[in-house]
């Protein structure tokens, strides 16, 4: 496996920190595409990348399997997780439904505290667009999707949101590489947030459908055309 080790600051650590960093590495590396989806993690190679011992390595890939962005496959090892086109539509679907769902039950709970952080949670997915950071945008979109199910008191929901949670930074980042742009648009959340503060729930509704689709297809066209590419590869 190539890991440019300059790129995302990988490389001997601080003590204190050593899971924490590594994560933060592995993840920014992930999403960037630097570690391709399905490419090998290997122990011995990221204990020498990182100059720290199998301990608090083994910690932080654990984290991030947790997370669904590493998956580990007996006799295999530890990889990074390829979403399928069939995942990806799963995701898409159950994903909208998720969240017209939220919204239902947030509906007649929201109040100030709700629509504050609901802004600035956008400000900072604002903040990174415009840095043109990729990784924490990715970060921030998923924490301003976050908030309806944080809000919404309904546990069950939320535990299920957190479990797609890797696998939505994995799409997320194939869609802005199909897209040839990093990060998010500026524009692409002003009026779901706009509607998430206001009082039409149907419009809400109606917009939560063509946010999610808005792009779907050529993530899609990306992501097929990547697994006929592997295909061809394939001995």
């Amino acid at each position: 496996m190539a890991l440019a080790e300059s790129r995302t600051g990988i490389g001997q650590l601080q003590r204190t920190t050593f899971r924490r960093q590594i994560v933060d590495a592995l993840r920014a590396s992930i999403i960037s595409g630097e570690l391709a989806p399905g490419a090998p993690v290997v122990e011995a190679e990221m204990a020498r990348i990182f100059g720290v011992s199998r301990g608090p390595l083994r910690e932080a890939l654990g984290e991030l399997i947790k997370e669904g962005l590493l998956v580990t496959v007996p006799y295999t090892g530890t990889h990074v997780v390829e979403l399928s086109l069939q995942e990806v539509n799963e995701i898409f679907s159950l994903r909208t439904e998720l969240e017209v769902f939220a919204f239902r039950q947030v509906w007649d709970r929201r109040d100030a505290a709700y629509r504050t952080e609901l802004t600035q949670r956008h400000e900072r997915l604002l903040a990174c667009i415009e840095k043109g950071d990729d990784e924490a945008s990715i970060a921030e979109e998923l924490s301003l999707h976050s908030h309806v199910y944080e809000s919404c008191g309904h546990s069950l929901l939320l535990n299920v949101w957190n479990g797609m949670r890797g696998k939505l930074q994995l799409y997320w980042a194939a869609h802005h590489r199909a897209h040839r742009r990093r990060g998010p648009l500026a524009t692409g959340h002003l009026r779901y947030v706009e509607l998430a503060q206001g009082d039409d729930l149907d419009a809400m509704i109606a917009e939560i459908r063509d946010h999610m689709v808005r792009g779907f297809s050529r993530t899609e066209a990306f992501l097929r055309e990547r697994e006929t590419r592997k295909q061809e590869d394939t001995p």
